[in-house]
């Protein structure tokens, strides 16, 4: 696949990465530094270059929005037309100080980020573990047991694509539903954070879901 990274910090910066050496043609964008863009690019190896988000979104078959919330409008416009386009959103809806959500409950991130692109294909996923997990996943993705990685949308075709990026990282995807659910996710994925960065065991946090 063509994946377009719509900002490269720790989690679009690792996910790009990954993909890359999964096989896939990867653009990594949206940084304060064009050098660090091309520096991901180099380390990845593969076919990852830096660019634009337009250059990002224009060719994708799939697009990460991985930014802070209130940075979701600005890198958008910049993307361009997504019409079409699968968007796979991490990006949770915080407040400034990353204290807590300002959208829960009645909607989520993710359904608001569907308003903002209507014809784009919204899948809302990867918020739910911390960056630091995400290489150690990819090691040990030939293992039998995977951790799980839930995710959510409304559209058969794009959840496919999502669910196809996530098995490549070697998580097991968890079909969560439609994008609604989001309003669980979103809210489950702070529950995490503070495992991950607020616990005595550090942030290589993954987490499975067992049916007996």
């Amino acid at each position: 696949m063509r994946i377009g990274i719509l900002g490269s910090g720790l989690m679009g910066g690792k996910l790009g990465t990954i993909w890359t050496r999964a096989g896939h043609d990867v653009v990594f964008s949206y940084s304060h530094s064009e050098q660090k863009l091309k520096k991901l690019a180099r380390d990845a190896k593969g076919k990852a270059r830096a660019g634009t988000p337009r250059e990002a979104a224009q060719e994708a078959d799939a697009v990460l929005l991985a930014v802070h919330w209130s940075g979701v409008d600005d890198v958008l416009q910049q993307a361009g037309d997504l019409s079409g386009k699968v968007i796979v959103s991490c990006s949770l809806p915080m407040n400034a100080d990353d204290s807590g959500l300002v959208i829960a409950h009645t909607s989520s991130g993710a359904e608001e980020l569907a308003r903002k692109v209507p014809k784009a294909r919204v899948v809302s996923a990867f918020g739910t573990v911390p960056s630091e997990v995400l290489f150690d996943v990819f090691e040990a993705r030939r293992k039998a047991t995977k951790p799980s990685l839930v995710y959510c949308g409304d559209d058969a075709s794009g959840k496919k694509v999502g669910a196809q990026l996530i098995r490549d990282v070697g998580f097991e995807p968890i079909d969560a539903g439609p994008l609604r659910i989001a309003r669980y996710t979103e809210p489950f994925t702070l529950l995490i954070a503070r495992l991950a960065y607020e616990g005595d065991k550090g942030p290589e946090l993954a987490y499975r879901f067992e049916w007996s």
